[in-house]
């Protein structure tokens, strides 16, 4: 990607480097973890029950707690300053979509954090991958994953990187105009499997978005040749099916809650080539 000299984001909340602090609420240290599990076993209590009600491991702060940077962290080393420019190509795009439709578009927090998080929904460890919270409308990621991204998926590439940001927007975006809260209404009186289609249909508008955002950046010059092909094999990588193939050996479609790799390229392309926001309707075909 075209990236040099481009604007940075103000939008992003760096966290990297901060260690547990302990406090009120702050949960169990790793001295008192093993403490809680001798003692559960010695009681017969389950122990996962007793860190729960303890307020969890690691002592993280309050759900949505801004602490400010971490320690030791550089607002210009080059991960930083790749989220930054991103993001504000990424916030280009969706301002001028909004403003075309007479709205106003609400740009949303990126959160830069390391090996764990807490926000407004809940507390999470990198493990789960980048993740968007409605609740504080904020995207959470450490850059961890996109190390993963090309050694455990083979998608390399800051284009691919690029996508996994624009999808976590994309979110955002279903967030501001109430497709997320829709969604979850009907999820909460649905089936499991149909809640799980419903959560993939939200899933690949999300990819579908990101592919909107991949028109604008075209158009604006910042692809280079290689960069959509890093962005297919990325959405490839992470389809449902791909991965249950990984790590199980074998695919259960009813439990898809993302799409399967093939969906996921195809809504990708779909905002790709039309840069339009409005053919990205994944609940009505």
């Amino acid at each position: 990607m075209r990236l040099q000299g481009r604007r940075r984001s103000s939008n992003v909340e760096d966290r990297r480097g901060r260690g547990p602090r302990v406090g009120r609420g702050a949960g169990v240290g790793c001295g008192g973890l093993v403490l809680v599990v001798l003692f559960a076993l010695l009681t017969g209590n389950d122990p996962s029950e007793l860190i729960s009600m303890l307020g969890g491991v690691g002592g993280g702060p309050a759900a949505g707690v801004d602490q400010g940077p971490g320690p030791g962290t550089d607002p210009n080393d080059a991960g930083r300053v790749f989220v930054d420019q991103v993001l504000a190509d990424i916030e280009d795009t969706w301002n001028t979509e909004f403003q075309q439709d007479g709205r106003r578009y609400p740009e949303p927090t990126l959160v830069l954090f390391t090996d764990q998080v807490s926000s407004a929904c809940g507390f999470n460890s990198a493990a789960v991958g980048p993740f968007y919270c409605p609740a504080d409308s904020k995207v959470y990621l450490d850059l961890g994953f996109f190390g993963e991204l090309e050694r455990r998926f083979g998608a390399p590439g800051d284009f691919a990187r690029a996508y996994v940001i624009a999808h976590e927007v994309g979110h955002h975006v279903q967030n501001v105009l109430g497709i997320s809260s829709q969604v979850s209404q009907l999820q909460a009186t649905s089936r499991e499997e149909e809640a799980n289609q419903l959560s993939v249909r939200l899933e690949l508008q999300a990819d579908c978005l990101a592919g909107v955002w991949g028109n604008q950046a075209a158009n604006r010059g910042l692809l280079e040749r290689g960069d959509l092909e890093e962005g297919f094999r990325a959405a490839a990588a992470i389809g449902d099916d791909t991965i249950q193939k990984r790590s199980r050996g074998y695919v259960v479609p009813e439990s898809f809650t993302h799409g399967s790799a093939e969906q996921r390229q195809r809504w990708f392309r779909v905002g790709l080539e039309s840069g339009d926001s409005d053919s990205c309707d994944t609940f009505g075909r």
